[in-house]
């Protein structure tokens, strides 16, 4: 499936319009491993609800945001355990290919 619009998160995962190999499911969160991954290990982590970005969250998205901070911990915790290392990553402005706060934890060096 080739996506072109802005919030891919929105638009096609949190749909159910492709398959997710899922790590993670809440009411307020999902992560699950990247549909078109950079490194080896690649998993996303969003909100279910919809934030532009790590700057545009709002007070009140507070404890959304936390749920996803405790998510990224155990996550990356058991990438670091089973490949010896992890990385945790977001994007902003340009940067930031679809307009959805999102989390990417990886490991290994980029495939592409």
């Amino acid at each position: 499936m080739t996506y072109v619009g802005t919030d891919f998160y929105c638009d096609v995962a949190l749909k159910g319009l492709v398959p997710l190999r899922k790590e993670y499911e809440s009411e307020h969160v999902l992560a699950f491993h990247h549909t078109q991954p950079y490194w080896p290990v690649h998993i996303v982590v969003v909100p279910k609800k919809h934030i532009a970005s790590f700057t545009a969250l709002q007070t009140d998205e507070m404890p959304i945001f936390l749920e996803i901070v405790d998510v990224l911990k155990t996550i990356a915790a058991k990438v670091e355990r089973e490949h010896g290392a992890a990385r945790i990553l977001t994007n902003l402005g340009r940067y930031q290919d679809s307009k959805h706060l999102h989390f990417h934890v990886s490991s290994g060096d980029p495939l592409r």
